[in-house]
């Protein structure tokens, strides 16, 4: 498999974007690396983690952390209840003080370079995938495969929940909730996907640093060992977002509003807009406004 052709490939909807301007995703793809269960190596790492978790939290509780507070605010965007489903940094996080799960060195990698960034992060195996990732809204009917009270499941998104997907179904739920069982990592993994989110705050020299702390780890699982990766982010023309799930009728070229011709209400900003931030909402025109 040609990493960057599967990169290239990968893409986030408008809608999502409409939700959070502010949000990148940074796609990083490896192969060559040699399986393995939890090591040595790979417990030191989560020790660290544990440690880092320690002294970001000090006395306060995981939703204080501006980085979570992003990202339970996002959840609610979409009509998710931050905490009964929380997004997987909160999830480590609340866990750190009584020990991170040690599962394979694969995974037991990224958690730990997700506490140490305080970012999001999921990895995947890449050979189970069927076409590139995509971040969507989801319809509702897409398929999700999970285990329940030790039997498979196949279960479905609520409408408008975001969700990852590949042309099998969905990846993940709720952004960064809830991974399938199809593409999980295995001790038998040699090829994998890593997604890393941000929201401001984090910038983006900061998901930089996480994605090159994750690649100087992964270059260590083996001699042949290769990355590629691709950051996503929000075209940065200005342009007033209405919502995406409300598409305005759009005239055809014949005068009127033929089939198919609703877009996702994206223009450009409404008279007298004035957009305090990339993920503003104008005073005058009351519409989202992304840079």
């Amino acid at each position: 498999m040609i990493l960057q052709e599967f990169l290239t490939g990968g893409r986030v909807d408008a809608a999502v974007f409409a939700l959070r301007p502010d949000y990148r995703a940074m796609l990083l793809a490896a192969d060559g690396i040699v399986p393995g269960p939890s090591d040595q190596a790979s417990d030191a790492l989560l020790q660290s983690a544990e440690a880092a978790a320690s002294e970001a939290l000090g006395d306060r509780s995981a939703e204080e952390l501006p980085n979570v507070a992003a990202w339970r605010e996002a959840y609610r965007a979409f009509g998710a209840k931050p905490q009964r489903t929380r997004n997987s940094l909160e999830a480590l996080l609340r866990r750190a003080a009584s020990g991170l799960p040690r599962v394979n060195r694969l995974t037991d990698l990224y958690n730990a370079v997700s506490v140490l960034h305080q970012i999001p992060l999921g990895g995947e195996d890449l050979t189970r995938y069927a076409g590139s990732p995509r971040l969507l809204r989801a319809t509702g009917e897409e398929p999700f495969d999970t285990m329940a009270d030790g039997s498979e499941l196949t279960e479905h998104p609520d409408p408008g929940e975001v969700v990852w997907c590949d042309d099998a179904g969905v990846t993940c739920r709720r952004w960064n909730w809830r991974q399938a069982r199809r593409t999980q990592l295995r001790e038998d993994t040699t090829a994998a996907l890593f997604i890393l989110d941000a929201l401001d705050p984090v910038t983006d020299k900061e998901l930089d640093a996480a994605a090159d702390d994750l690649a100087a780890h992964l270059d260590r699982l083996g001699p042949d060992v290769r990355t590629a990766r691709r950051l996503i982010a929000a075209d940065p023309t200005p342009l007033c977002v209405e919502s995406a799930l409300r598409p305005r009728r759009v005239r055809s070229a014949g005068g009127g509003a033929g089939p198919g011709s609703a877009g996702l209400g994206v223009g450009r900003p409404g008279r007298g807009c004035r957009c305090r931030s990339r993920a503003g909402r104008s005073r005058r025109c009351g519409r989202v406004c992304r840079r």
